[in-house]
């Protein structure tokens, strides 16, 4: 049942507006939103760190969990990102696919 819809009160059988329900979608907004600027701030820090340890690579699971902050909490970071994929498809090549589901919902494209 989404959030916000009424609920049925199991005495009277009358529907009841759910407690906090635009308070709590508000938040779950401001809180996504949130998530999806730590993981484009983990993205953006994942770069020089990648170039400052070459030999260990710290940087790429700070960007990958940045990837997928991004793409799973905001509808601009995933927008972004199929962009980016659309532009140059050899980048989905080199991600994983459980990535690509958890960040895209769906398989990688064959044939690329």
């Amino acid at each position: 049942m989404p959030d916000g819809s009424p609920h049925l009160d199991p005495k009277s059988g009358q529907a009841q507006a759910a407690p906090f329900g635009a308070v709590g979608a508000g938040m779950r907004s401001l809180v996504r939103q949130m998530f999806a600027l730590i993981g484009l701030l983990m993205i953006i820090v994942a770069i020089p760190i990648a170039f400052v340890t070459p030999i260990l690579p710290i940087g790429l699971p700070i960007a990958i969990l940045g990837v997928v902050l991004l793409g799973r909490n905001s509808v601009w970071g995933r927008r972004w990102m199929e962009s980016v994929i659309t532009r140059h498809p050899r980048v989905e090549r080199f991600a994983p696919n459980w990535l690509m589901k958890a960040v895209f919902g769906r398989e990688k494209r064959t044939g690329l």
